[in-house]
């Protein structure tokens, strides 16, 4: 084997190709390598079982996007050797970094299709250029994590800490945060904020007749129903026990109306027996509108459709309220 030059690049070339090719296959890690033509050099045995793409269909070809993408997109490799970031699509390249020991090194972690191996994959990607004693660049080699099970890991934490374990809506603090959130958009926007609350009516007495197990039941069906109602942009939340929040972004206190109405009609068509009633479960619904203020918070918001919600209990249940005044 010929030793490696000690050139001015940041890294120099080995000339034994038959070496640095029984090295990549040796290697655990899903490896592949271009030529400055970007013609596939090495599809390394590890890159084969990630992509279930044989080396012989990819060797020789620009054809290696199709191993990650349904797509046409550049590989990282692909960005590293045109030497830009500008050919990554938006999303890659805000997660763009460079290495800093060399400013035309790449790093990233995406979804990728993976169209032959039947399997989307979360994958973390490397690219480095290669260089010959001289300084020239004469491949880019990238370097492949499957990072899938650590990434869905993750969704599961995070969805726990902001979904409810027996409805699978927000929970109360994605509720708290996103009313926030909002409340402040609204404010920049000057646009109108409504909030319904939901309450099942009579649900202690039902979870008394039903069981816990039929009470459980009751309010993911219940759940279910209030989603059905929504736009993309509503939040539906379990505040608490058997109520129910509804975020409503830019909706006018009449808009929340007709969809605190939807919602009363929804949940009474599911036609969920009681035990100790006559008739089937139902909700009442209070709702408030405010236009978001330097002079208020949202917290007056909740105050006032909670006020509504408590009068529709009093006039009967079964019921939307809206309150006297909107919010200020």
């Amino acid at each position: 084997m010929s030793s490696p030059s000690t050139g001015t690049g940041p890294t120099v070339l080995v000339q034994d190709v038959a070496f640095v090719g029984q090295l990549m296959e040796s290697l655990s890690v899903p490896v592949f390598v271009l030529d400055t033509d970007a013609r596939i050099m090495i599809w390394n045995r590890a890159c084969e079982q990630l992509t279930g793409v044989p080396a012989p269909e990819v060797l020789g070809t620009s054809d290696h996007w199709r191993s990650f993408y349904e797509i046409e997109r550049p590989t990282l490799a692909d960005m590293v050797l045109k030497g830009r970031r500008d050919g990554a699509p938006p999303r890659q390249r805000d997660a763009l970094a460079a290495d800093a020991r060399c400013p035309l090194s790449l790093s990233i972690e995406s979804w990728c299709d993976m169209p032959r191996a039947g399997r989307r994959r979360y994958l973390a990607a490397d690219a480095s250029p290669i260089f010959d004693a001289g300084g020239k660049l004469s491949a880019v080699v990238e370097t492949l994590r499957d990072l899938t099970d650590e990434k869905m890991a993750q969704i599961a934490l995070e969805q726990l800490a902001t979904r409810d374990g027996l409805t699978g809506l927000a929970n109360r603090r994605c509720f708290d945060d996103t009313l926030h959130a909002e409340w402040n958009r609204a404010l920049r926007q000057m646009q109108p904020l409504s909030l319904l609350m939901v309450d099942v009516d009579n649900f202690k007495a039902y979870n008394d007749a039903h069981g816990h197990l039929g009470g459980d039941e009751c309010l993911k069906r219940v759940a279910r129903a209030v989603a059905s109602e929504m736009r993309a942009n509503d939040l539906v939340a379990r505040y608490g026990g058997e109520e129910f929040a509804v975020i409503l972004p830019n909706q006018s206190l009449k808009g929340a109306a007709i969809v605190a109405e939807r919602i009363r009609c929804r949940v009474e068509q599911l036609q969920l027996p009681c035990r100790f009633a006559a008739g089937h479960v139902t909700v009442s619904i209070g709702a408030a509108t405010a236009i978001a203020g330097p002079d208020n918070h949202a917290s007056q918001l909740v105050a006032i459709a909670d006020a509504a919600l408590y009068r529709a209990k009093h006039l009967g249940r079964n019921r939307i309220s809206l309150p006297m005044t909107e919010a200020a």
